[in-house]
């Protein structure tokens, strides 16, 4: 059989291939040769023929078939056989493969051989590609040459101890004898190996990093002569000592230092030495900076080594360097909480950044920006900020409103400044707001009752100039139906447009193409406020909203009509009585964006709905859905809990007449037990007031407790609020919910309740049907 052709000449073959196919062609005529070869065990040429194969893999070839042939090139006794073996393994073997357990005696001979190079392949090998079965069968070899006096096996070894750590961990301790005289050693290669042995260690175990923070005046007296050294060919890199081990000394630092007071106090002189000293002209020596940075930054150091460690990412913003700028602003962004005084004198370069070309860089700037805002910049960081707003890209618009958003919301200093600024985003990035935006704008022009005139005046503007920003047309339309009236009774700093103006501007978003659905409901609605200040045929209007393709506009418009026509006579009746006067001030308790939760107010002749209700009166009647066929379904009315404030029945005398101890328990399930109690409401003995009890006998709290309840149609039924919807564990507490329900025709009361609740962390949900009321109840 002639002679394979040299790893060369295949290589200059295939790079004259001019297709792909034409190049697939020559791999698999060489690859049928070489298993031919393989077939033949021909030895001559094993390691030529696996060489060329190793070449196949890495141009993305099959050669899985040359495994074996590894194996038999590691078992010879030649130099060249085993290098081109343990490279192949390294290659095309790993843990998952059950051939690579073959090799474990091969490597154990080898770590044992008497020439040191044969020695480093088996512990390259095994640092590479060594599974956990292996490490533990070899870490003993492994600790006998991390103790040897040959500093390049030593190194070896040491990095081999890495990987045999990462692999079985509880093999650690056998390494720490062998670590105390490898800071010692003057080699500069074993020295960078063993500090990167002990971060491996000090990352690992805590016992480990208490041991070693001992070592802390050793790893500083080290780092010392690297600064203070002259120049060294051998380790010089653009006129700086060996970075490489300097940056592995300083990590190890950082790990030993952290919320440790002496060994803070114990590397603060070096750090600063190295901050000082270190030449800043080449990307070497910005690496070594960037890591004393972190360093100083994570350590218990001085406050005056962390303002120095600052001003060095301040120089970094003006590095012509993008990658290095990009760096110095994530740093910054990491110790703006924590050092916000020493980070606020880069103020202007940090926002000269957002002028960049590079969109990383821009949006960190931002980001830094908006963590640098407080009271005393407020006005001109937020100029700055605006100003990026209108020339930023798409994709900065929705963040960069947000941001401006929370700012002004927490730093502004006055309402006017507040509205104004929210104004200036509505109308330059509207389309970009998000959606819980626009509910807390609503809930922020709401509490500020001096601004309404100005406010409504503004946006009324503005709604006349672009309708195309959404997000300003909704809150636009909600302010307009709240606060419409202010624009024409002459509050208004302008001159005010008059009634039917104001109107066809809401009628004209309605049939707008640019209006989305949503926006549409906030015009119907805003319409529907203003019927009861304007002289307007608002059904007309509503109407034909009536059949719209939309279901939640449909219904919305179906439920305006329905109530105007049942009620239509009060609609100017009083301000009391109106069934959509002027929203009160909403007060909200997180940062989650406003919930109009509504009031229904019990009356001798309907119920009166606030807006924030009438907004949401569709979804809530959804929520109810479980509750419609409650005795036949179509008798049924479901009931909205509302959140009315309830007082006890001994205050201000609105609860008399007690039908003495009369109780009835409705429900007892899964440890819940719902018990109702009876009073009489005066003056009117046709509303009965029931109090229900919910106590739970489990050993868990019942969390997001909710009581809901149905009647006929001859009744009417109030919920009130409960006092708690936690439900506290074996009968420690209970939680009480008045309910009033109206019985003008002296009926025999039915009702149908749907319980909620989590318990253990398992939502639970169930019906029950109460018909058994006491005569004393509702006679």
């Amino acid at each position: 059989m002639p002679a394979p052709i040299r790893l060369r000449e295949l290589i200059r073959t295939i790079r004259t291939a001019r297709t792909q196919a034409e190049e697939r062609e020559m791999i698999q005529k060489e690859c049928a040769a070489i298993r031919s070869s393989f077939r033949e065990e021909d030895n001559t040429y094993r390691c030529r023929n696996v060489a060329k194969l190793l070449y196949m893999h890495m141009l993305g070839y099959p050669a899985h078939f040359g495994q074996l042939e590894c194996l038999k090139l590691i078992a010879s006794q030649k130099f060249t056989d085993k290098r081109i073996g343990y490279l192949g393994a390294m290659l095309l073997l790993d843990e998952r493969q059950d051939v690579h357990l073959l090799m474990t005696n091969c490597i154990k001979n080898d770590l044992n051989h008497s020439t040191q190079y044969v020695q480093g392949l088996a512990l390259c090998t095994l640092g590479c590609m060594g599974s956990s079965e292996m490490c533990r069968d070899l870490a003993g070899e492994v600790e006998k040459l991390l103790k040897t006096s040959n500093s390049y096996l030593r190194k070896k070894a040491a990095l081999c101890a890495v990987h045999v750590i990462r692999k079985v961990p509880e093999l650690m301790e056998m390494f720490l004898p062998a670590t105390k005289n490898l800071l010692s050693e003057k080699n500069h290669g074993v020295l960078h190996t063993s500090v990167v042995l002990l971060t491996e260690m000090c990352e690992r175990s805590p016992d480990m990093l208490l041991h070693f923070r001992k070592l802390v005046p050793q790893l500083v007296r080290i780092l010392k002569n690297l600064i203070m050294s002259g120049y060294s060919p051998e380790h010089d890199v653009s006129g700086i000592s060996d970075p490489f081990l300097q940056v592995r000394i300083l990590r190890l630092l950082r790990i030993l230092g952290r919320s440790d007071d002496d060994s803070s106090e114990a590397m603060n002189d070096i750090l600063a030495q190295v901050a000082t000293n270190t030449e800043t002209s080449k990307n070497v020596g910005n690496a070594i900076l960037y890591e004393t940075v972190l360093t100083i930054m994570d350590i218990k150091s001085e406050s005056g080594l962390r303002v120095l460690a600052i001003n060095i990412l301040g120089r970094f913003l003006l590095n012509n360097d993008k990658n290095i700028r990009y760096v110095a602003l994530t740093s910054l962004l990491k110790t703006v909480q924590t050092d916000h005084n020493a980070v606020q004198r880069h103020r202007s370069t940090i926002v000269d950044c957002l002028k960049d070309l590079d969109v990383s860089i821009k949006r960190r700037a931002m980001e830094l920006s908006f963590a640098l805002v407080n009271g005393n910049n407020i006005r001109g960081m937020m100029k700055e900020l605006l100003y990026f707003l209108d020339s930023c890209d798409p994709e900065f618009k929705a963040d960069c409103a947000s941001g401006v958003f929370l700012a002004a919301e927490k730093y502004a200093p006055s309402k006017r400044w507040h509205i104004d600024t929210i104004m200036r985003v509505l109308t330059t990035a509207g389309s970009y707001v998000r959606d819980d935006s626009v509910p807390n704008l609503i809930q922020l022009i709401t509490n500020s009752v001096e601004m309404h005139a100005y406010t409504v005046q503004r946006l009324y503007k503005a709604l006349l100039d672009d309708i195309s920003q959404q997000p300003l047309v909704q809150v636009s339309s909600w302010c307009i139906g709240e606060y419409g009236d202010l624009l024409v009774s002459g509050q208004c700093e302008e001159e005010e447009p008059i009634q039917d103006e104001v109107l066809d501007v809401l009628e004209g978003l309605l049939v707008s193409n640019l209006s989305t659905p949503v926006t549409r409901g906030y015009s119907l609605t805003a319409i529907m406020k203003l019927s009861t200040r304007f002289s307007s045929d608002a059904n007309s209007v509503v109407s034909i909203y009536g059949s719209s393709i939309d279901v939640e506009l449909q219904q919305r418009a179906v439920e305006y009509n329905a109530l105007f026509k049942k009620y239509d006579h009060m609609r100017f009746y009083s301000e009391h009585c109106c069934f959509v006067q002027i929203l009160p001030a909403l007060q909200v308790q997180s940062t989650h964006p406003p919930c109009f939760t509504g009031s229904i107010y019990t009356s001798s002749l309907f119920y009166r709905f606030n807006l924030h209700v009438l907004y949401y009166l569709v979804s809530l009647l959804f929520q109810a859905n479980d509750l419609l066929d409650l005795l036949g379904g179509n008798d049924v009315v479901p009931v909205i809990q509302t959140t009315l404030p309830t007082k006890p029945a001994s205050a201000g005398g609105e609860l008399l007449d007690l039908l003495g101890d009369l109780s009835l328990s409705t429900y007892s399930k899964n440890g819940l037990k719902i018990e109702f109690t009876f009073e009489r409401a005066n003056p009117n003995p046709n509303i009965a007031v029931i109090t229900i009890h919910a106590t739970n006998t489990t050993e868990a709290d019942m969390t997001e407790f909710v009581f809901q309840a149905a009647v006929p149609k001859t009744f009417q039924l109030q919920l009130l609020s409960p006092s708690s919807n936690i439900v506290p564990a074996l009968n420690q507490g209970s939680v009480t919910q008045v309910i009033r329900v109206l019985n003008p025709q002296k009926q025999q009361l039915r009702m149908r309740v749907k319980l909620t609740y989590t318990h253990k962390g398992s939502p639970i949900q169930d019906l029950a049907e109460v018909n058994n009321f006491p005569p004393q109840s509702w006679q």
